[in-house]
């Protein structure tokens, strides 16, 4: 990281093209990845070798970086209602617990630990298990029948049909000046 921060204190490497007339400015193309890409991709690094590291893994769980199970989300929307798709590849359907509460859905469960305790020295561990929360605001209160769910192949399903209020609830905003 020592010569990552001595490049940001040099000056940049610019060469001028052509004549005075042209004000071409162009970086040499010998020119070391800037900064805060190098940083990134460092920090990057170093979050990953903390998160997957069978010997730090316990300091990663204490940073909020242990392999805790984040199911991912898409969530699309048209005028008559919301879809939600949840990934959640390895858990059992009857391990899914779906609750609207309000305007929040919650997507809820547990994903169970299929590796045998034994002897073995693992040098990698990278899938996660546990207990698993997801959170969504809807912008609305649905119906008690309004919500469908269906579960196939790890990857869970849920329409959601808006109330005529929420529909009605859409305005136009009339933008003024030129």
């Amino acid at each position: 990281m020592q010569g990552a921060a001595l490049h940001l204190m040099k000056e940049p490497s610019i060469e001028m093209k052509g004549s005075a007339m042209d004000n071409q400015i162009t970086p040499r193309p010998t020119d070391p990845q800037p900064f805060f890409e190098t940083l990134q991709e460092e920090m990057e690094r170093m979050i990953d070798r903390m998160r997957f590291s069978p010997t730090i893994r316990g300091t990663a769980s204490r940073l909020g970086l242990s392999g805790q199970m984040m199911p991912a989300i898409d969530m699309s929307e048209s005028d008559d209602m919301v879809e939600i798709t949840v990934e959640v590849p390895g858990v059992d359907k009857d391990n899914i617990d779906v609750t609207i509460n309000g305007d929040v859905l919650t997507v809820k469960g547990e994903k169970s630990n299929d590796r045998e305790e034994s002897d073995k020295s693992y040098h990698l561990i990278e899938r996660s298990y546990g207990h698993f929360e997801r959170r969504v605001p809807l912008g609305f209160v649905p119906d008690d029948d309004a919500v469908t769910a269906a579960f196939d192949a790890g990857v869970l399903k849920l329409q959601i049909r808006k109330p005529a209020e929420a529909k009605a609830a859409v305005r136009k905003v009339k933008i003024s000046g030129t």
